[in-house]
């Protein structure tokens, strides 16, 4: 079943990369007391994700936090060291964090899983952005197959006015 607003997001693992290494982060502590933009891309370094997506929240960042949210988050169901590498290739510096979803069994757990097989992709996330309060979804914004409208930081924003 898919999340939608008003639920809780479930509790999972991801992973950040850190100087150190890969380093576990508990979805439980990420949005607990929080306003976290969250929002999912099929696949770091892919076209639309590294001309669009990505970018359009690192350069509404700003506009983000003024409007109530303390963090933002990219997730794929990449491992760490490439969604770090992608992190540096795209500058995203302390704007953007970039979790690693590496088994895809958060996005599973959201019911936002598909599957990319006929493109060499496997198992991945959908595109979407969602706005979690405290732990619940507050915003949930979910793209049709090969679009990309409502899970951009700018739709996003809109629903913060």
């Amino acid at each position: 079943m898919t999340i939608k607003v008003g639920d809780t997001v479930p509790s999972a693992t991801l992973m950040k990369m850190t100087d150190a290494g890969p380093a576990p982060v508990q979805t439980d502590a990420l949005f607990a007391g929080r306003t976290v933009a969250l929002f999912s891309v099929p696949g770091a370094f892919t076209p639309t994700c590294s001309a669009k997506h990505l970018p359009g929240y690192v350069d509404n960042a700003d506009a983000l936090a003024a409007k109530g949210v303390d963090e933002i988050v990219c997730i794929s169901v990449n491992d760490a060291f490439v969604m770090g590498a992608w992190g540096a290739a795209a500058n995203v510096g302390e704007k953007v964090t970039l979790l690693a979803d590496g088994n895809g069994d958060f996005v599973e757990a959201l019911g936002l899983a598909m599957d990319g097989s006929r493109f060499g992709m496997g198992k991945r996330g959908q595109r979407f952005s969602m706005l979690v309060r405290d732990g619940k979804v507050a915003e949930l914004n979910v793209e049709d197959p090969g679009a990309f409208k409502v899970s951009s930081a700018e739709y996003l924003m809109q629903q913060l006015s």
